[in-house]
């Protein structure tokens, strides 16, 4: 017997993304639950226009955001998608089939990522599996902020759905660059609040063997400019996490003394 399925999405500001998203749910959802942190342009207009259920939520971060969409699905069985993602039509078909004949307690799909109007094959950005249509009794959103990810009950059941997520992440690499910035807070912020500290020569360490990691073992040379580019950015990601937390060891040690 059929499944009934929750869409459930979190958003803000996504006025640009959003109806491409919704758009390609439609023909598998049964409910659209939409939690947004009080947007402040169309987000709210075309998600009502979709049929969307709309709940304003304040934002505590994208762990707690999104356990809370999970609270406010009707149906157990969930579709937990990004703003800026889209299912291919292979991908559509893919989670009928899983809805009609639902077998495990988790599935997950290949996320293709577009950056700066490039799809990216390589670069350690693909294929980026991930784990979006799941029973909500048996997951829960885990990870390390802004990094989630879905954590599954021990014994639950993983199968992987053919068909691509789309992920429209970047359309500029100011707009990289600003995100960079703003994830990094949140990464050095959950660490230091972990207690974790660093090194000196980590800081530099680190971010070198991320470009390697990415522009050479993962192939990001084949990405052309846009791979050297992600490559290069990865790195300085990385180099902002940890001179953060470095900054941030460095004056507690002064303010001890």
């Amino acid at each position: 017997m059929p499944v009934k399925l929750s869409v459930v999405i979190i958003t803000y500001n996504e006025e640009r993304n959003i109806a491409r998203c919704l758009e390609s749910v439609k023909r598998v959802a049964d409910e659209i639950v939409v939690v947004d942190s009080f947007s402040k342009d169309r987000t709210k207009e075309i998600c009502l226009g979709y049929g969307a259920r709309f709940i304003e939520h304040p934002f505590g971060g994208h762990i707690e955001q999104k356990n809370y969409a999970l609270t406010q699905a009707t149906y157990n069985h969930v579709l937990s998608l990004d703003a800026d993602e889209t299912l291919t039509p292979e991908l559509e078909q893919a989670v009928l089939t899983a809805k009609n004949n639902w077998e495990a307690d988790a599935y997950s799909m290949n996320r293709l990522t577009n950056y700066c109007g490039k799809w990216i094959h390589h670069s350690g950005w693909y294929p980026d599996t991930k784990v979006r249509l799941f029973d909500r009794t048996k997951a829960v959103w885990g990870g390390e902020n802004p990094h989630d990810k879905i954590i599954l009950d021990k014994g639950a059941s993983l199968q992987h759905l053919r068909g691509d997520l789309l992920h429209y992440s970047y359309y500029s690499v100011s707009q990289h660059l600003g995100q960079i910035n703003k994830f990094t807070d949140a990464s050095s912020n959950a660490m230091i609040r972990g207690g974790k500290t660093v090194f000196l020569p980590m800081v530099i360490i680190k971010p070198l063997f991320r470009f390697f990691r990415a522009y050479v073992l993962k192939r990001g040379f084949l990405d052309g400019p846009e791979g050297f580019i992600i490559s290069v950015s990865s790195a300085v990601s990385v180099y902002y996490k940890y001179v953060k937390l470095y900054m941030h060891n460095r004056q507690q040690k002064r303010d001890q003394k």
